[in-house]
Protein backbone atom coordinates (compact mmCIF):
# COMPACT_ATOMS: atom_id res chain seq x y z
CA UNK A 1 0.00 0.00 0.00
CA UNK A 2 1.09 3.55 -0.69
CA UNK A 3 -0.66 6.65 0.62
CA UNK A 4 -1.33 9.74 -1.48
CA UNK A 5 -2.83 13.08 -0.52
CA UNK A 6 -6.40 13.52 -1.83
CA UNK A 7 -5.15 16.29 -4.14
CA UNK A 8 -3.06 13.68 -6.00
CA UNK A 9 -5.84 11.15 -6.70
CA UNK A 10 -6.95 12.75 -9.99
CA UNK A 11 -3.32 13.15 -11.09
CA UNK A 12 -2.58 9.47 -10.46
CA UNK A 13 -5.80 8.30 -12.13
CA UNK A 14 -5.17 10.50 -15.20
CA UNK A 15 -1.60 9.21 -15.55
CA UNK A 16 -0.12 12.69 -15.04
CA UNK A 17 1.53 11.64 -11.76
CA UNK A 18 3.91 8.74 -12.31
CA UNK A 19 6.51 9.48 -9.63
CA UNK A 20 6.49 10.16 -5.92
CA UNK A 21 9.22 11.14 -3.50
CA UNK A 22 9.21 9.88 0.07
CA UNK A 23 11.18 10.52 3.25
CA UNK A 24 11.44 6.84 4.15
CA UNK A 25 14.30 5.59 6.29
CA UNK A 26 14.60 2.45 4.15
CA UNK A 27 13.32 1.16 0.82
CA UNK A 28 9.70 0.04 1.07
CA UNK A 29 9.03 -1.02 -2.51
CA UNK A 30 10.73 -3.05 -5.20
CA UNK A 31 10.48 -2.70 -8.97
CA UNK A 32 7.73 -4.93 -10.32
CA UNK A 33 5.73 -4.95 -7.09
CA UNK A 34 2.06 -3.97 -7.16
CA UNK A 35 0.51 -1.80 -4.44
CA UNK A 36 -2.87 -0.38 -3.59
CA UNK A 37 -3.01 3.41 -3.72
CA UNK A 38 -5.05 4.96 -0.92
CA UNK A 39 -5.67 8.33 0.69
CA UNK A 40 -6.01 6.90 4.21
CA UNK A 41 -4.40 3.97 5.95
CA UNK A 42 -7.66 2.07 6.33
CA UNK A 43 -9.50 3.70 3.44
CA UNK A 44 -10.64 2.10 0.22
CA UNK A 45 -8.01 1.91 -2.52
CA UNK A 46 -8.56 4.26 -5.44
CA UNK A 47 -6.08 2.48 -7.74
CA UNK A 48 -3.41 -0.16 -8.04
CA UNK A 49 0.07 0.79 -9.18
CA UNK A 50 3.06 -1.21 -10.40
CA UNK A 51 6.45 0.07 -9.28
CA UNK A 52 8.72 0.61 -12.29
CA UNK A 53 11.86 1.97 -10.64
CA UNK A 54 13.13 2.95 -7.17
CA UNK A 55 16.16 5.16 -6.50
CA UNK A 56 17.53 7.76 -4.08
CA UNK A 57 18.57 11.33 -4.75
CA UNK A 58 18.88 14.65 -2.93
CA UNK A 59 15.50 16.38 -2.96
CA UNK A 60 16.94 19.56 -4.47
CA UNK A 61 18.32 17.79 -7.54
CA UNK A 62 14.90 16.94 -9.02
CA UNK A 63 14.80 17.74 -12.73
CA UNK A 64 11.98 19.61 -14.46
CA UNK A 65 11.03 16.36 -16.23
CA UNK A 66 10.78 14.56 -12.87
CA UNK A 67 8.78 17.45 -11.35
CA UNK A 68 6.33 17.07 -14.25
CA UNK A 69 6.21 13.29 -13.60
CA UNK A 70 5.35 14.22 -9.99
CA UNK A 71 2.30 16.05 -11.39
CA UNK A 72 3.58 19.64 -11.17
CA UNK A 73 4.44 22.18 -13.90
CA UNK A 74 8.05 22.49 -12.74
CA UNK A 75 10.61 22.28 -9.93
CA UNK A 76 9.41 25.35 -8.04
CA UNK A 77 5.81 24.13 -7.86
CA UNK A 78 6.95 20.67 -6.81
CA UNK A 79 9.20 22.13 -4.08
CA UNK A 80 6.34 24.27 -2.73
CA UNK A 81 3.96 21.29 -2.63
CA UNK A 82 6.57 19.01 -1.01
CA UNK A 83 7.21 21.65 1.68
CA UNK A 84 3.48 22.11 2.28
CA UNK A 85 3.03 18.34 2.73
CA UNK A 86 6.30 17.50 4.56
CA UNK A 87 7.36 20.74 6.21
CA UNK A 88 10.73 22.37 5.64
CA UNK A 89 13.05 19.77 4.16
CA UNK A 90 16.64 20.73 3.30
CA UNK A 91 17.35 20.39 -0.43
CA UNK A 92 20.33 18.13 0.29
CA UNK A 93 18.18 15.57 2.15
CA UNK A 94 18.26 12.27 0.25
CA UNK A 95 14.76 10.95 -0.47
CA UNK A 96 13.38 7.77 -2.00
CA UNK A 97 12.00 8.20 -5.51
CA UNK A 98 9.40 5.79 -6.85
CA UNK A 99 8.36 5.67 -10.48
CA UNK A 100 5.11 3.81 -11.06
CA UNK A 101 2.46 2.95 -13.62
CA UNK A 102 -1.29 2.82 -13.09
CA UNK A 103 -2.59 -0.72 -13.37
CA UNK A 104 -5.63 -1.36 -15.58
CA UNK A 105 -8.79 -2.21 -13.66
CA UNK A 106 -9.10 -5.94 -13.10
CA UNK A 107 -5.36 -6.73 -13.05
Amino acid sequence: MILFKPENVALVLSGRKTQTRRRWQRRRMLPGSIHQARTRLFGEPFASIRVQRVWREPLGTISDADAIAEGYPGREEFAAAFARINGDVPPDEVVWCVEFALMPVGE
